[in-house]
Parts: structure tokens; sequence; C-alpha cells
């Protein structure tokens, strides 16, 4: 039997699983670090931190299973997109890395789009520029600490520095490689045009591949750290919401996924280069080598209940503990209890700014309606809808441009959440379904090691072979009526306010 490792570097922790080639999970571990934030909207991390998590996940996993080294063919590595790691010539980390819902480089967009030109820009790199994305993170370290940017020699994502570590090899792959800024991506290549007319140089960045591709092999150092052979394969993997669409299945058209970790997104594949005209939602280049996808995001979708969470509900944090159970059980239940609409609480998940569809920075999180009846289990399933609210505003820009939905599937932490998932149904007004495995991103890039292994033929293959369906959750017609009227409120609060955030952000 063969085996596949899956690494997931995610914002909250890394998960590494290993898997046999039929999918199922061997052995698992999950390393947590923090996220620091020294200033209001900013958001960053330490590399090292990654690396250390990921190391230590490998060997836990290897040790729990008892599998041989030599029957770990592969592994895939998936991470939290448009980090920027910035190395020196001598491979040192010059800071902590600006990641993916920080929200300081709203000059630097604007200073983007200047030099490349608007609609250049969406022609070449298919996206607006945006606060999300690496490029103007780059270009932020450019403008304010320029003692730093000198030093710059490699420019790398979260998951490539990782990558790094286990191999030595400066290697990207197309999926992750899309939310920098500086790919052509209808040409799946990089783009000198952008790149340099940025100021910077093409040998900054690392060597791109397919993502099936192998990058480059185990050292003789990281196999005596982790367990594994020197040699083992490591592929292109993905970005984290594309490995998550390859181990859910989406590989296909008519399959679209609805993803709630610290971020939500709505992804669909597609067989060609398919651009919202106004920047909306993001086109990239998918895991599946020669397709693409099309990704609606909201910054604070698992992040909003974790939020919550953290500051309000000690009560639960130590019931659960005792109850040997997680806290997110116990608020479900508690949300479960309040009728669709929260009592007339409509919350707006912004806590990082937004992307999908207002492309705000300076957005910020809302309980709008709140009243003196209202309770805390009112306000957690408050933040349960204005998440599934955020994510039909993706879904309903993906049908406008003309994708064909015939089945969502849920995954991520929130995905786990029957409640949450029933929400989306009753939202979407569409099934929502689950499969055999709940490792998404894990399980993505594993199949992607399989496939550069020699272990299955193609993307497609392995998820036919190893991803079936195994739950589904028909949406209630009478309560999808009822939403759609506070849904309607919600899309309009943000139109309300959105004066009012540019004005709040010039004072902080």
């Amino acid at each position: 039997m063969a085996y596949l490792i899956g690494v997931d570097i995610g914002t909250s922790g890394t998960k590494t699983v290993l898997f046999d080639e039929k999918g199922n999970t061997i052995a698992s571990a999950l390393k947590e670090y923090p996220m620091y934030q020294p200033k209001v909207g900013w958001a960053e991390q330490d590399p090292e931190d990654w690396w250390n998590a990921t190391w230590t996940t490998i060997r836990e996993v290897i040790d729990k299973s008892g599998v041989s080294a030599e029957d770990i063919k592969g592994v895939g590595l998936s991470g939290q997109m448009h980090g920027a790691v910035l190395l020196d010539k001598d491979d040192k980390v010059l800071r902590r890395s600006i990641i993916w819902c920080d929200q300081r480089s709203a000059k630097e967009c604007d200073e983007i789009t200047e030099i490349i030109g608007k609609e250049r820009l969406i022609e070449i790199t298919a996206n607006p520029a945006l606060t999300g994305f690496t490029a103007s993170k780059v270009m932020w370290v450019k403008n304010n600490e320029p003692e730093i940017f000198e030093k710059v020699r490699k420019i790398l994502l979260p998951k490539d520095y990782v990558r790094f570590r286990l191999t030595g090899e400066y290697a990207t792959e197309v999926s992750d490689a899309s939310g920098m800024q500086f790919m052509d991506i209808p040409r799946r290549t990089w783009s000198e045009e952008v790149v340099t007319k940025l100021g910077l140089e093409m040998s900054m960045l690392a060597k791109l591949y397919e993502s099936p591709e192998v990058t480059g092999t185990i050292t003789e150092s990281v196999a005596q750290l982790t367990g594994l052979k020197v040699g083992t394969p490591v592929v292109g993997g993905a970005g984290d919401q594309a490995a998550g669409a390859v181990g859910n299945g989406i590989v296909k058209s008519g399959v679209v996924s609805s993803t709630i970790g610290t971020s939500g997104v709505v992804f669909a594949h597609s067989d060609t280069v398919s651009i919202d005209p106004k920047g909306r939602v993001h086109t990239f280049c998918h895991a599946v080598p020669g397709a693409w996808h099309i990704m609606g995001v909201t910054q604070g979708a698992g992040l909003s209940l974790k939020w919550f969470r953290d500051n309000f509900c000690m009560e639960e944090i130590r019931t659960a503990e005792l109850m040997g159970i997680d806290p997110y059980v116990l608020m479900d239940q508690e949300a479960d209890r309040v009728d669709v609409g929260s009592n007339g609480l409509i919350y707006l998940p912004y806590l990082m700014g937004e992307r999908t569809p207002h492309l705000d920075p300076d957005a910020r999180g809302v309980f709008f309606g709140l009243s003196a009846k209202h309770t805390k289990a009112d306000m957690i399933r408050a933040i349960l809808e204005g998440v599934v609210f955020s994510l039909r505003d993706c879904l309903d820009i993906i049908k406008e441009m003309g994708v064909e939905v015939k089945e969502v599937r849920a995954s991520g932490g929130g995905g786990k959440s029957k409640i949450w998932r029933q929400m989306q149904a009753d939202v979407f007004n569409s099934s929502i379904t689950t499969i055999n495995s709940s490792e998404g991103p894990a399980l993505g890039v594993a199949i992607l090691a399989g496939v550069g292994a020699g272990i299955y033929e193609s993307v497609p293959q392995a998820c036919e072979a190893v991803i079936q369906v195994k739950t589904v959750q028909k949406a209630n017609c009478e309560l999808n009526k009822r939403y759609e009227k506070f849904y309607a409120i919600y899309r309009q609060l943000y139109n309300s306010l959105k004066n009012d955030f540019k004005a709040l952000a010039k004072i902080m």
C-alpha cells in the first residue's frame, strides 16, 4: 500500500495528514500558532512558526501511524494564500510575513493600478489590485521599510517558504502564485511586464510549476527531523482554496464548493478563463492543469465566530472543556434555539475589511438591529447567518457570470456544523452536500502528490477514485422565503455605511 502526506499551512495552525492511496485518513496532527496585529487592520505571522509546525506534525503522523517512510510516496503542500515571505541573500527571513487578511496596503493598490493601468492589470492578472494580494504587500514594504526592501532577494508564499525548508528549492505553483498579482493568468506564467514596472526583479520570484508536478525532494537534514525518507518527492501543491477544492472534488463544471474556514470562499471550476469585469470575484489558475477557477471571498467567516468565542464565550469554553467537546458544539446548540433572522439582528462579517463583492479594506463588522431583548444566542445565530449572507453574495456573482451550479459542497471547519450547512441550503436555496473526507486541503494536496508520484493518472481521475458524497441537506423553501427578506436588508447595509467606514478609518 502506498501512502501520501498532505500538509495544510493555515492561518490558525498547520495540519498534517497521512493518507493511504484510497484517501483514507491514517493519522493526523495539528499545531497552532499566533497571528500578530500591531495595528487595526494589520495581520502578520512568523514563518518560523509555520516551519516548526510542519516538521513536528510530519514527525508526529509518521510516529503515530507506524507506516514505513519507504511507503510514503509523496508530500503535497497547501497554504494560506497571498502572504509575503521576504528572504535576504543568505535565505534569512527579513521580517514577519504580512499575511492574506492584512489591509494596510490600500495606497499601494492605487499605486499599482496607476503604474500598470486598471484595464491592463485585469487583462494580465485577471483581478484588480487588492490589499489581500502579495504585490501590494511587497510594495508597502518598498515604500515604508526601504531598509528591508533593499535586502530582498526572494519573495515566497507561506507554503513555498516551507517547501524551501523541506527541499532547498525556490518553487511555487500556479494556483497559489495566481494570488500574488505577479502572474499572467491566461498564459499561466510570470508577467515580466507587471514585475518590472513595479520596480522588482524577475529573479525575486520562484520557479513556477503546475500543481501536481514534482518541485523537489526531501533533504537529508529534513529526513532526520521528520522521519521521511531522503528523496521523497514534494509536489507543487496548491493554495488553500484550490487544494480544498481538489479535496472536495471541485474539478469539473457544475460542482461548487462553499468553504468556511478563517475566511469564507465560494469556489467554482472553469475550463476557460472567465473574468468578472467589475473585479468582484477572483479568477485564478486551478490546481487542475489547464483549468482555472472563479472564487468569491469573505474575509471574516470562521474568524467572526472565533472572535466571538474568544471574547464572549468563556462559559461555553469552560463547560466544553469539562464535557470533552468543542465549544462550537455548545454555540451551535444556542444558535439552534433561535428562530430564522435572529430576532431581527443582522451581522456584517467585515472584521478584516471585505473582498467580495465590495473590495473595501475599511469595511468593519456590524451588529445591526441590536436591542435590549437580544441575547448571546441571538448574536451567535446572527454571526452564522451573516457569514452565509456574505457567501450568498459570492454565489450570486458566480451565477451572474454564467457558471453552472448543480451542487454545492460544504467544507472547512464551518462545514462540520450541521446548523451552518442547513443555513447555507436555506439561504442559497440549494442542496448542500458533504463528502466522505473532511480533510479538505490536506486531502487535495495528497491527491496532487499521488498524481506527481504516478499513483493516479490525473487529478480528475484521482478525485473520482477517492471522493464520494456522504450527506445531503435539502433547502427548506419556506425558510428561504423568510431569509430573502433579511438578506435584502443585509445587502443594503453596506451601501448605507460605506461612507461611515471611510470616515472612521481616517480618524483611526
